[in-house]
């Protein structure tokens, strides 16, 4: 079977024969499925009114547990987004009532970030549409490929998730 890369990778070895386009074989395959991501995770996130970024914050608050709250500095290291967006984030969040702000109390000038219940039933509705997105993505590989599949990609990404900031 025969894919856009495997068409990529030929004209150019046709038009360049003295480099080495191996190392497209693998990473232009995943770029490609990573937008395909993207379009399935819109897909799913618009099905429940939200935006991925949303999705995103209210997700890192769904996985902390109950009583499903962080602090703005967590949700900041957890979204990898700058303390600006991140306030900006949590004020529209909690405009569509999907998030509170309370006060920390082991830090009188802290707020602590809390997912309200409607916050926690989208966020859980939205995970299921997307993980509904991304079972049809993987359809075609079987459970050992997808689990071989997995582990190759963690060996490629964990020096990156390891980096100190």
């Amino acid at each position: 079977m025969e894919d856009e890369v495997d068409r990529l990778v030929a004209a150019w070895r046709r038009e360049r024969p003295d480099l080495d386009v191996e190392p497209l074989e693998v990473l232009s395959r995943v770029s490609r499925l990573a937008r395909h991501l993207d379009r399935a995770r819109r897909i799913a996130f618009a099905e429940h009114n939200l935006e991925p970024w949303e999705f995103d914050v209210l997700t890192a608050l769904r996985r902390a547990g109950t009583p499903y709250q962080l602090s703005p500095g967590q949700l900041l290291t957890q979204t990898l987004v700058t303390s600006g967006t991140m306030t900006n984030r949590i004020d529209r969040l909690a405009k569509k009532g999907l998030v509170e702000r309370l006060p920390d109390p082991s830090d009188r000038r802290g707020v602590l970030v809390r997912l309200t219940t409607e916050g926690q039933d989208r966020a859980d509705s939205a995970l299921a549409g997307l993980l509904d997105q991304e079972r049809a993505l993987l359809a075609e590989l079987s459970t050992p490929q997808r689990d071989e599949l997995a582990s190759l990609l963690r060996r490629l990404t964990a020096p990156f998730d390891n980096i100190p900031i």
